[in-house]
């Protein structure tokens, strides 16, 4: 095959693709909002314990709105599709507990997971509101661009935590 430079994708594998991709984000977020409360008795440091607070609320926010975007776009959440972030997860918060007995490591290892996820859920974000401009559904970019902005807070919040926590040890 030739490479080049033609993009002839059609709407319907368009929308294929952002509800798949949004899927697999709705099921990040949904364990993300069921796992961190668990983690929050497990945080020392009490800045980190604020900060997971409000992402679990902002979080909740987030899932309301992809809610919202699968009723727009008449389609069904599903979590099927969602192995990689869901393992990702699932082998952040099983680091996290093997640190148990040492405070400052496990809240650290909190850190490191939580910055790294809302990353990614940020550059999921940033590409699925890319493709909703495609769609054509200003409402769908407005919810995509709430759900960026709000996890680009927590993830600057869990930067700076992570530097103040850093520079007092």
């Amino acid at each position: 095959m030739q490479p080049s430079d033609d993009i002839n994708l059609d709407k319907n594998d368009l929308n294929r693709f952002f509800i798949h991709h949004l899927d697999k984000i709705y099921a990040a977020k949904t364990l993300l909002v069921s796992e961190l409360p668990q983690l929050i008795d497990n945080a020392h440091f009490s800045d980190l314990r604020d900060a997971m607070h409000r992402t679990i609320d902002d979080v909740r926010g987030q899932i309301l709105n992809m809610e919202k975007i699968y009723q727009i776009m008449q389609a069904t959440a599903s979590t099927a599709s969602s192995l990689g972030l869901k393992g990702m997860l699932d082998d952040s918060f099983k680091d996290i507990k093997n640190h148990g007995s040492n405070m400052e490591l496990r809240d650290m290892s909190i850190l490191f997971y939580l910055h790294n996820i809302e990353s990614i859920e940020m550059a999921s974000f940033q590409i699925l509101e890319m493709v909703g401009v495609k769609l054509k559904n200003d409402r769908i970019k407005q919810l995509l661009r709430e759900n960026y902005e709000h996890a680009k807070s927590d993830r600057t919040l869990f930067l700076l935590i992570s530097a103040k926590y850093i520079a007092s040890v």
